[in-house]
């Protein structure tokens, strides 16, 4: 996208009553921003839903002045710019109808990956909240996703360092424009982050961190996602939105389960309790759900083995397989006399040693 018409685009996003579904509305019915400014009032009064205040207020020229200074700063400090239309937007976000027009980086972001997962969850996390999540994302490492959260306290600077640590790719999706960093103390982390990851935000230069944008945050964590992790949560918080949002995507969302005693653990379960998330206990959830595949990775990073130790539940499941041929995950489990739940652990760990491979319809089969 060239100079000029991301300069139309800024300015179009300043007019009074343009968001996102409008901007996008004009957009496609002009075919560019540019061409939004020049068509005619009698041709976009024809477009639905745009009246006669909003043709009044595209001839406002003061939002070109706002447009080019964020333009001159986007230029100075090299800041990528991702647009709805074009291939490199985050595809998942493409299909939300209230998607973000431009989406505005810092760091090195590659978006190919397909397996991309949100993790949220409470600022006060607890110890246990910590280990579950740190845990979960070093058994998904094998996978390669990317690892999305809100580079806040809690459960999201937990997510970040734990996909650092196992050099994982990691964004931070940001309520503030990217001339800053909230909180602060966080700061620390940009630079690694920025090697393998960086930052994310639909707020311009001057735009502060106010309540109001960390709601409009949440949409872009979830809608970006193929599905929301809910680590920790009391019984309202941002993650609950978010979790929420995921779910009017008709994305899948997972909660950690905790004691109903645990005032960070009551969002989690009412979340389970009223069937709007999975019931999350290993990374073997998320992979059986999501119908992750093992095999092309498992070839790659496992090496074959003469003597590969199994436990006692490994050993029946291979001489089962071996028996029996390729046979699928519910049928293992009522032959093995195996719950669902427990048998997807089993049979991942199983992958990860290189011992059975998962093959198209949730058929496994021995190596």
């Amino acid at each position: 996208m060239d100079s000029t018409e991301l300069l139309h685009i800024l300015a179009l996003l300043k007019i009074e009553g343009v968001g996102d579904i409008v901007a996008k509305k004009l957009i496609n019915h002009c075919g560019s921003a540019e061409a939004v400014f020049k068509s005619k009032s009698n041709y976009l009064k024809s477009i639905d839903g745009i009246g006669s205040i909003l043709l009044h207020n595209l001839k406002d020229k003061t939002v070109f002045e706002k447009a080019e200074q964020e333009l001159k700063y986007i230029e100075s400090e090299k800041i990528t710019v991702f647009y709805y239309q074009d291939t490199n937007y985050p595809n998942r976000l493409k299909h939300c109808f209230d998607g973000p027009v431009l989406l505005f980086s810092s760091g090195n972001i590659n978006f190919e990956n397909r397996k991309m997962i949100s993790i949220v969850g409470t600022r006060q996390v607890t110890s246990y909240g910590m280990d579950f999540c740190k845990k979960l994302i070093e058994d998904l490492a094998v996978f390669n996703p990317i690892i999305v959260s809100g580079f806040a306290y809690g459960v999201d600077i937990v997510a970040h360092q734990a996909a650092m640590d196992n050099n994982l790719q990691t964004i931070g999706v940001l309520a503030h424009g990217l001339n800053q960093i909230y909180p602060k103390t966080h700061k620390k982390y940009v630079a690694k982050m920025e090697e393998n990851g960086g930052f994310l935000t639909e707020f311009w230069s001057n735009s502060n961190p106010d309540k109001e944008n960390f709601v409009r945050r949440n949409r872009i964590v979830a809608g970006m996602s193929e599905a929301t992790i809910v680590i920790e949560s009391a019984e309202k918080g941002g993650s609950l939105i978010t979790a929420m949002i995921a779910n009017d995507y008709n994305r899948d969302v997972f909660a950690v389960p905790g004691r109903i005693s645990d005032k960070y653990s009551q969002g989690c379960n009412n979340l389970i309790k009223t069937q709007r998330a999975n019931l999350l206990t290993s990374a073997a959830d998320i992979v059986y759900i999501l119908n992750w595949e093992l095999e092309e990775i498992a070839t790659k990073s496992v090496q074959k083995q003469l003597f590969v130790a199994l436990e006692m539940d490994e050993q029946k499941i291979y001489d089962y397989l071996q028996k029996n041929g390729k046979q699928l995950l519910d049928v293992i489990a009522l032959e093995c006399d195996f719950p669902i739940f427990r048998i997807s652990s089993i049979l991942l760990n199983m992958e990860l040693k290189g011992v059975i491979r998962p093959l198209p319809g949730k058929l496994f089969e021995s190596i």
